[in-house]
């Protein structure tokens, strides 16, 4: 009698489990809920919100329960042309009929386009471009070009930074939460104070002669949203000079109209020997380019790449490329940028520490465990980042509108005031 009522409570546990199992997988709405899936099956490696998302369109996404938020996320700062832009959309849509990969080992017209349109963004002193596919490879590529070019190992990157999760860009990468499980790393990398021109003169007369780089963010992203200085970025170019070490731009995040010019680093009236990018590149595409002076030499067959320059990438670009230009979305982003720090800084609340950075590229550093308020944002249908431990961030797509802005502002006031 006894085993026969352990076997029905054997049945009665897995059936028990199957139905709750099946109910969380298909609990919205009757369909398939992709939040039990993707917990169950991924590795959740970061903060996510209880947001599906359904759709997107300019500024705004809606998830799966028809509710609409503005997004001052943008995929990271991927969406600088808004989603589902139509021209983009459109760049897509016609070249996959046509031609979707090809190997750079022979050559494509629509690559061939994409190089051309990427010059033209470019400084003059800028003469070629590696083509590939994230801001971590395209950090990889400036490291791997800078030893080739000089035959020197060293590094010097500066506090806070973020360059990417691959080896060498997290190398250069300050935060050892990112770093800890992975060591040892590259060896050769070394951080000093942003922002603080005599620490870095200190540490390159201590690696006198072995450098082969200084990398750095004009406008520190992960790491805070800290905005460098012009004094000190100009101080820094003439250190390179003068030492013969190459200056790296890490413009990954700050990139293609994010800070109210095509590239941040032309607010400080410097030349970067190396400039790195992606993310907003195409429009959401996944793509990154290595921008290289004259200075940069890479030996034949040193580095490579599968995907990087595929003609739907390319494509992409040329179309993102030129709705930031055509619809002048730079000089909106330091319009409506400008506006958006103005408000922000008139909120009286003991929670806000202080409010910074440029164009629409924003932080508010606050006093509350930073998901806390995300939460209470989102909540309010408005989507942010977190920028560190303390600090808030919005990236939003750059044709928001003040009216747009002032939504977010109220909500913002709502959680903190």
């Amino acid at each position: 009698m006894t085993t026969i009522c352990i076997k029905y409570f054997v049945i009665y546990y897995s059936i028990t489990n199957l139905i709750n199992s099946a109910s969380q997988v298909f609990s919205r709405g009757g369909s398939v809920n992709p939040i039990a899936i993707e917990k169950q099956y991924s590795f959740n490696l970061g903060h996510q919100f209880p947001v599906v998302a359904k759709r997107g369109q300019g500024v705004y996404l809606w998830d799966d329960q028809g509710r609409r938020y503005i997004d001052c996320i943008g995929g990271h700062g991927v969406c600088n042309v808004g989603h589902c832009n139509p021209a983009v959309v459109k760049a897509i849509s016609d070249q996959a009929k046509k031609l979707i990969t090809a190997p750079d080992w022979m050559y494509n017209d629509m690559r061939s386009q994409c190089y051309k349109k990427l010059m033209s963004i470019a400084p003059p002193h800028i003469k070629k471009v590696f083509l590939c596919n994230s801001g971590t490879e395209s950090v990889e590529a400036a490291l791997k070009f800078s030893r080739s070019s000089t035959g020197k190992i060293q590094f010097i990157a500066a506090m806070n930074a973020f360059h990417g999760r691959s080896m060498g860009s997290l190398s250069a990468t300050y935060n050892n939460t990112y770093k800890k499980y992975f060591k040892p790393l590259v060896p050769g990398f070394h951080h000093v104070p942003y922002n603080n021109s005599e620490a870095l003169k200190h540490e390159v007369n201590r690696l006198k002669g072995t450098i082969a780089a200084i990398i750095l963010e004009p406008l520190q992203g992960e790491g805070g949203v800290i905005p460098g200085k012009k004094e000190y970025f100009q101080a820094v170019e003439k250190l390179c000079r003068k030492e013969g070490i190459l200056l790296i731009i890490d413009e990954v995040q700050t990139g293609f109209g994010r800070t109210g010019k095509m590239f941040c680093f032309e607010h400080f009236g410097i030349k970067p020997d190396i400039l790195c990018t992606a993310k907003a590149i195409a429009g959401g595409v996944p793509m990154g380019a290595t921008f290289c002076s004259a200075k940069i030499k890479v030996p034949k067959k040193a580095h490579g790449t599968t995907f990087g320059g595929n003609p739907l990438a390319c494509a992409a670009a040329i179309a993102t490329i030129e709705e930031i230009q055509k619809r002048r979305l730079a000089d909106n982003a330091a319009n409506v940028g400008g506006y958006f720090m103005r408000e922000l800084k008139k909120i009286s609340s003991p929670h806000i520490i202080e409010v910074r950075g440029m164009g629409l590229m924003i932080g508010i550093c606050v006093k509350k465990p930073v998901y806390e308020v995300l939460d209470g944002l989102t909540k309010r249908g408005v989507l942010a980042l977190a920028a560190g431990r303390n600090v808030l961030r919005f990236l939003p797509p750059l044709m928001i509108t003040k009216k747009e802005v002032d939504v977010i502002v109220k909500a913002v006031k709502e959680v903190l005031g």
